[in-house]
C-alpha cells in the first residue's frame, strides 16, 4: 500500500434541543450543531492522531435542519470538511465509521493498488471500529 494518502472527509455533526432553564437559556438546535461541530473539531485539530496529519478544516458549511421521521422531530446538522493525509487506508477508517461520516474523496493518490495483507489489515480496522461503535451504543442505551 503506498503511503501519503490524501483525502477529503465530510462528517456532519447532530444537534439536539437542549431544554431551556427557568424559560430562558435554551439554545436552538442549529445552535447545538455547531456547539458539537466545533466541540469536536477542537479535539480532532488538539489530539495528535497516530498516522494522521490534518491539513485543513472547513467549517463554512450553512447548518441545515431535517424532519427526524423516529424522533419525530426536527434536527439540525452542521457540516465540517477535513483535509487529510493518512499514512495508510486504514488509518482513515477511523473517520469513516464515525456515525457522523457523510463523503469521502480520495485526492491522492489517483490509483492504489492493495495486496492480501493491506486488505486484510483494512478490513481488520473496519471490525475494530465497528466493535468499539458497538460497545459505546451499548453503554449508551443499556446503561453498562
Amino acid at each position: 500500500m503506498s503511503t501519503g494518502i490524501r483525502v477529503k472527509v465530510r462528517l456532519d455533526y447532530k444537534g439536539y434541543q437542549k431544554p431551556s432553564k427557568f424559560f430562558f437559556g435554551g439554545k436552538n438546535i442549529e445552535e447545538a450543531a455547531e456547539e458539537v461541530r466545533d466541540q469536536q473539531v477542537s479535539m480532532l485539530r488538539n489530539v495528535p492522531l497516530q498516522g494522521i496529519a490534518i491539513e485543513e478544516v472547513d467549517m463554512s458549511g450553512d447548518v441545515y435542519v431535517v424532519f427526524d421521521e423516529i424522533a419525530n422531530n426536527d434536527v439540525a446538522f452542521a457540516p465540517v470538511i477535513l483535509t487529510i493525509t493518512a499514512d495508510s487506508l486504514e488509518d482513515i477508517v477511523r473517520f469513516i465509521a464515525r456515525e457522523e461520516f457523510k463523503k469521502v474523496e480520495i485526492l491522492h493518490p489517483e490509483s492504489m493498488t492493495l495486496n492480501r495483507i493491506d486488505v486484510e489489515r483494512v478490513l481488520f480496522r473496519v471490525s475494530e471500529e465497528l466493535r468499539g461503535y458497538r460497545l459505546v451504543l451499548e453503554r449508551k442505551y443499556h446503561g453498562r
